[in-house]
């Protein structure tokens, strides 16, 4: 099962790079605590020249579990976390984790309506929050009331930190009719779990085979779905990451935590292969080109994972600047599609290369890259990571293998594929095949050498800035304005890489296109990177027999309009 003959690409690999990893046989809970023995004095986390050291972050991961104990959490509860880039956000994973609790991550800017489609998924019953979202959280219906609400504020613990750095455009909340606005029935202060002695160190630690996160992700539909992951999926993926930057030393690296930590990338890069590597974690609650470059004037970064756009800002700020950016050794690009410009800009002002990966939620989220080694092949997402197989099948027919270079829907199997969608069956079957193989819904081509090149997505989805956008969610919402009778939603790609969300709209007889009053609209009920860029009016909506917006036809239709 490891010949080069069935695995073509591990010819590709960095020398040294092995075409397996040595499967995990602890939890991600025992990997912390090992980093922090081993790492005790060093630090672990930098949050605007504030540091902690492992050992602080192992103190506090047990008293914020006692704490939570304390609150009820017990193994298999699900705890949600709304929280940007902050040392809260680690501690609390872990402290989540060391009771066996499940931890499930949400986006703090979104919108109350869309973080109660997802509490009315996974019903945790014990929020932790940064406490500009809590209002959010408290306007759920009230036969959703969130039992408790831990509040964490970041300029009380971190009072050195500027206000202006911790802007984040965080929805108004939209007013509600009397009665339906819900009241939490506890509120408790971050500071108070904190204040909490140790957790018993005899309480039982989780299983390899439990169940660590639960990430929402669309998937090849536009409806959320939550990907159950396990504590041996991450820790085998932060392996695998490990083997990938096989120069990369333990207690040696500086990782910029930009990427949000509530995203699958941003999650086991930062907190998983992070902690794993006994890395110095320098932490930002969102990007910001300036912020960075002050950052790494103290503490340069050796690893600096993100998405095209941040590179290419922080390149070109750091050239107006004039200043080094040549300690970045290991660099990753994923999420969107990395232009050769981009390559070339950060490659001239950084100390290593800048390869493309890719990755999904429901894979941990990492399966392939390019190696860090001349043989990596710009404008393709590389080979197989270690210990990851793929094959090449035939859309309609998964069965079927397609000839070597011909296109076809990517599958992909290995230790970090996730386990299936929380409370979803008949969508766990559709992208999880009997024997392991989970569909990505991506359309690729593959050489002879394993690498691999997406050429189309049967999911729709939008990626913009990174992020994926669900058509269908952005429809229903134009179409609860009065003036819209129908509506549709594509990506326009960009020269820069990404798309630009765009919608046509049907309007209703008599009413006129009101873009700005349309985006207003968005705004109140979306995050902000959903909100369509562009609006155009259409006179009717494409449709297929069975009522399916076709979005392939709008695409054509409005794109060279724009």
């Amino acid at each position: 099962m490891t010949s080069t003959d069935e695995r073509p690409w591990v010819a590709q690999y960095q020398p040294g790079v092995p075409a397996d990893i040595e499967m995990p046989t602890t939890s991600l809970v025992t990997m912390f605590e090992q980093s922090v023995r081993e790492a005790a004095p060093d630090t672990a986390l930098e949050f605007f020249g504030r540091r902690t050291t492992y050992a602080e972050l192992g103190a506090k991961v047990d008293r914020v579990a006692e704490g939570l104990r304390r609150l009820g959490v017990r193994a298999g509860d699900r705890v949600a976390l709304v929280l940007p880039n902050c040392p809260q956000h680690v501690v609390a994973f872990y402290a989540i984790l060391r009771l066996g609790a499940i931890v499930v991550e949400h986006n703090p800017l979104y919108t109350s309506r869309e973080l109660r489609h997802l509490f009315e998924s996974h019903q945790a019953r014990v929020a932790i929050a940064w406490d500009k979202t809590v209002a959010a959280l408290q306007e759920f219906p009230a036969d959703m009331a969130i039992p408790t609400i831990v509040a964490v504020d970041l300029l009380a613990e971190f009072p050195a930190v500027k206000r202006a750095a911790l802007h984040l455009p965080v929805p108004k909340l939209r007013e509600t009719r009397r009665g339906l606005t819900a009241r939490t029935t506890g509120t408790v202060a971050w500071k108070d779990l904190l204040a909490s002695p140790a957790l018993d160190a005899a309480t039982p630690h989780p299983d390899l085979d439990d169940l660590a996160v639960i990430q929402y992700t669309s998937g090849t539909t536009g409806r959320p779905k939550g990907a159950m992951l396990t504590h041996r999926n991450l820790f085998a993926n932060a392996l695998q990451g490990e083997a990938w930057m096989l120069d990369a030393e333990r207690r040696k690296e500086t990782i910029f935590a930009i990427l949000p930590m509530f995203h699958a990338f941003g999650m086991t890069l930062y907190l998983t292969f992070g902690v794993l590597k006994q890395a110095k974690l320098v932490l930002f609650p969102k990007f910001d080109p300036g912020m960075v470059l002050d950052a790494w004037k103290k503490s340069p970064a050796t690893v600096y994972c993100a998405v095209p756009p941040i590179y290419e800002r922080t390149a070109l700020a750091a050239k107006e600047r004039g200043q080094s950016l040549r300690s970045a050794k290991y660099c990753i690009s994923g999420a969107m599609n990395l232009p050769d410009h981009v390559v070339e800009l950060w490659e001239s002002m950084s100390g290593g290369l800048l390869v493309e990966g890719y990755g999904m939620t429901e894979s941990s989220p990492v399966a392939l890259g390019n190696p860090f080694h001349p043989s990596r092949r710009t404008g393709t997402i590389g080979v197989p990571f270690p210990s990851t197989w793929m094959k090449v099948v035939d859309q309609d027919d998964p069965t079927r293998e397609v000839a070597q270079g011909e296109a076809g829907e990517l599958l992909l199997k290995g230790p970090q594929v996730f386990q299936g969608y929380w409370h979803e069956s008949e969508e766990t079957a559709k992208s999880l095949l009997d024997d392991g193989w989970l569909r990505t819904g991506d359309i690729v081509t593959v050489d002879a050498d394993g690498f691999t090149t997406i050429v189309d997505r049967v999911k729709e989805l939008v990626i913009t800035g990174g992020f994926n956008v669900a058509p269908s969610e952005v429809e229903e919402v134009l179409r609860q304005h009065p003036s819209v009778k129908d509506a549709a939603v594509v990506g326009k790609p960009l020269e820069r890489g990404g798309e630009m969300v765009v919608a046509a709209v049907e309007l209703e007889d008599g009413a006129s296109l009101d873009e700005d009053a349309l985006r207003a609209h968005c705004r109140a009920r979306l995050a902000a990177y959903k909100v369509p860029k562009r609006i155009v009016a259409i006179s009717d909506t494409p449709r297929s027999m069975l009522g399916k917006v076709l979005r392939a036809k709008v695409r054509e239709q409005v794109l060279p309009l724009l």
